[in-house]
């Protein structure tokens, strides 16, 4: 099979643990985007905290807040774009209170909190956002915000995961680190958005690998022609994948791209 699309999340998939990309991850992507494929970075991250690696690997496109926004690297235009409202925004603050998690949301690429917690300074640090600490999160979120993000230890936070998405049937909610539960507009995740893009370069879904790590990841994991996870995915989701490669540490997506790509072209 020739694939024509390979879409890599970052954190703990194509980024080591020191948030880099190995070298030998760059030139297997050089190699492929040599061949004609194109390569997509698709994550969690707002998209300030994504474009310096996206242009660093020339990429095109490139898919941000966990698949709310679709960026046109080349233009700076904004292909897609999905937000909370602010009535939803409000609605899971309550529901923060209520389930003793913290919650941060993002207004002017800054991260906005009423609470202090060191999930939310592992954000700050991935991120590089600045981090506003606000006495009233209702009072200083007063427009619509692409997601939000509920933290808080992470075997507590998979109970919250469960209770939420019964409470909130409406919004897409997703894991994408054990402390980070992801909340995005009904219907927005890694795959819609990868379909929307694929659409729009004329590329069929069985053309597509994706490679990713957590439970943000499963929706592209199950929609892609191959989707891979390296080898340090969270265990539970290891059966939903077609191919398991090396860690984030080792190269994961090297191995994809040498396995997948090179020698099928």
């Amino acid at each position: 099979m020739k694939y024509k699309m390979l879409v890599l999340d970052m954190d703990d998939t194509l980024l080591t643990d020191d948030h880099t990309i190995s070298i030998e991850n760059r030139e297997m992507i050089a190699r492929a985007q040599d061949l004609g494929v194109e390569v997509v970075l698709a994550s969690g991250r707002p998209t300030p905290a994504m474009t310096q690696f996206a242009h660093e690997l020339k990429n095109n496109f490139m898919i941000s807040f966990n698949g709310a926004v679709v960026s046109d690297l080349n233009t700076s235009e904004i292909l897609f774009e999905k937000s909370l409202t602010k009535e939803q925004i409000h609605t899971l603050h309550e529901y923060s209170l209520k389930s003793n998690t913290h919650i941060i949301t993002y207004i002017n690429d800054v991260i906005i909190s009423e609470t202090h917690s060191e999930f939310i300074e592992v954000e700050r640090s991935i991120t590089g956002l600045e981090h506003h600490l606000v006495p009233d999160f209702k009072a200083a979120v007063t427009t619509n915000a692409v997601k939000c993000i509920l933290l808080e230890e992470p075997s507590y936070l998979k109970e919250v995961e469960k209770d939420l998405k019964n409470a909130m049937p409406d919004l897409s909610v997703s894991m994408s680190k054990p402390f980070f539960l992801e909340v995005a507009p009904n219907g927005i995740d890694k795959a819609a958005s990868i379909a929307f893009l694929a659409k729009k370069l004329a590329i069929d879904q069985s053309e597509i690998i994706a490679v990713g790590n957590a439970g943000n990841d499963l929706s592209m994991i199950q929609y892609a022609g191959l989707g891979v996870w390296v080898d340090n995915v969270t265990p539970e989701l290891r059966m939903y994948g077609d191919e398991i490669v090396a860690s984030n540490n080792n190269h994961g997506v090297a191995e994809v791209i040498e396995r997948f790509i090179l020698n099928v072209n």
